[in-house]
């Protein structure tokens, strides 16, 4: 049996380790931080994934997560449209459904290695070498799970790190009167924000902003009165609302440039493989997904029948059957968004054309599995 370590304890890691954990495969997760925490997300998930958490046990219904159904997209001026969600989803905080499926994973008997930043991965053709700050160690098999942007990329030197991203993700959890069945997209200039319900009667409010915004201005609360404010939706959401952080979650140089699902032999999975467009809502489910696929492929490597370049050839070709196509199109319905002319456009398009909003909605978001 081969050592598997798993590099970052989000969905995607989580889940990798729950389901090599399922047919007997023993791993070690190494996260940063402690359980549970916050984390810079939508926190909206496609019912896409339903079939799959219920097969494991693993849907959080004892949290009784609003269920979604209608999308609301807003220019900057205001105006907007509300449309139905075919698939549809549900709205559970990362805070609440990572520290779910961390305790799953840890009554599976998954080692952890908490509060552990990795700070060194080196191949030597048929081992890894692992280290952090204060251990080192071997593995036949890395995953790497540690989401939009970490020190691990810059240590494997990943190719996506040389473009700059002008991309900031701000996260905040609110109470205010925002319909259960609805997620919403706020356009501003220079970026746009999303309000869905999670569970506890808290609302989930993330936006991406254009890093110059943030410049112009002293700081987060400045900036937001000054730009999202634009949209009188926006500045009709932040009067209302009773705030629930003391300060919210940043995240910097988000970046939605193609990234490659095997990188010198580590097996990405989530954000590290390749991060959708906020807008097209899907991240999680993504991630889930993309866990699934991957331990399908690595479990006959670590079992010794296959060879590592067969299952990497085979996990890289499961991804991009699955997700390229996905992720090609949120960038391009992105840019779409943030700037006055072609939002309005947009959400006139999609006002007068509900085809074409239901084929943009289906065309982000991946079949039930």
């Amino acid at each position: 049996m081969k050592k598997v370590t798993i590099i970052g304890g989000g969905l995607a890691g989580l889940i990798a380790a729950i389901e090599f954990a399922n047919v007997g495969v023993p791993s070690v997760v190494v996260e940063r931080k402690f359980y549970p925490f916050h984390r810079v997300c939508g926190e909206y998930i496609s019912n896409e994934v339903v079939p799959y958490l219920n097969s494991r046990d693993l849907f959080p219904g004892s949290f009784n997560p609003p269920a979604i159904k209608e999308f609301q997209l807003s220019t900057i001026d205001g105006e907007s449209k509300i449309m139905p969600l075919d698939l549809g989803g549900f709205g559970i905080s990362r805070y609440t459904f990572d520290n779910l499926l961390y305790e799953r994973a840890r009554s599976l008997n998954v080692e952890f290695m908490l509060n552990s930043e990795v700070t060194g991965v080196d191949f030597d053709g048929t081992k890894f070498r692992i280290k952090t700050e204060h251990h080192a160690w071997e593995a036949d098999l890395v995953v790497g799970s540690f989401g939009k942007r970490s020190r691990v990329d810059r240590v494997m030197n990943r190719g996506f790190l040389r473009r700059r991203s002008p991309y900031v993700g701000v996260k905040y959890h609110v109470r205010t009167a925002h319909p259960d069945a609805l997620i919403a997209l706020h356009n501003f200039p220079g970026g746009y924000c999303g309000i869905s319900n999670v569970e506890g009667g808290k609302s989930t409010l993330c936006y991406l902003t254009h890093v110059s915004n943030m410049k112009r201005y002293r700081s987060v609360g400045d900036m937001e009165r000054n730009v999202l404010w634009r949209n009188p939706l926006l500045k009709t959401i932040f009067n209302e609302s009773e705030f629930l952080f003391d300060k919210p979650e940043v995240i910097n140089e988000v970046s939605f440039e193609t990234k490659a699902p095997v990188n010198d032999h580590v097996l990405m999975a989530g954000d590290a493989a390749g991060m959708i467009a906020p807008l097209c809502g899907n991240g999680m489910a993504m991630a889930i997904q993309s866990a699934r696929i991957l331990t399908r492929e690595a479990v006959p490597f670590i079992c010794g029948e296959v060879g590592r370049e067969q299952m990497e050839r085979r996990y890289q070709d499961q991804w991009n059957d699955e997700f390229s196509s996905r992720l090609w199109r949120g960038r391009q319905i992105q840019k779409l968004f943030g700037r006055e002319l072609t939002s309005r456009i947009a959400v006139s398009l999609v006002m007068s054309i509900p085809p074409l909003a239901r084929s943009i909605i289906k065309n982000t978001h991946g079949r039930p599995f």
